[in-house]
């Protein structure tokens, strides 16, 4: 079973927070790809652009790549609906602010 990869006490797969590239809008410049610090992008010959290998790699609210991108081709999810939804997972998950439980490397209760 692989392991779940947590987001402040919420499983990261669960937050819809990672980029859509637009095809027609990009240039192939690989800018997204040398500079995303979570190694999202990959490099597809076939289709001569980046592709989101890694969605969950995505820093939750970095949108650093869409800064990068001089072809606009970069899109989140809006902000305010993903924030919205963390909170929903938080009480979920009793991910509350402070509540350290669930992250990796800290014994449970």
């Amino acid at each position: 079973m692989p392991e779940v990869t947590m987001w402040q006490g919420i499983p990261r797969h669960e937050i819809p927070w990672y980029p859509t590239i637009n095809a027609d809008l990009c240039s192939g410049c690989r800018a997204c790809v040398d500079e995303c610090p979570g190694n999202v992008f990959d490099w597809d010959d076939t289709l001569g652009r980046p592709i989101v290998a890694l969605p969950n790699n995505c820093v939750v609210y970095c949108v650093g790549c869409t800064k990068t991108c001089p072809s606009d081709a970069i899109t989140f999810p809006k902000k305010e609906e993903v924030v919205a939804l963390v909170k929903e997972l938080r009480l979920k998950y009793n991910a509350l602010p402070g509540n350290l439980i669930g992250l990796p490397g800290l014994p449970p209760r």
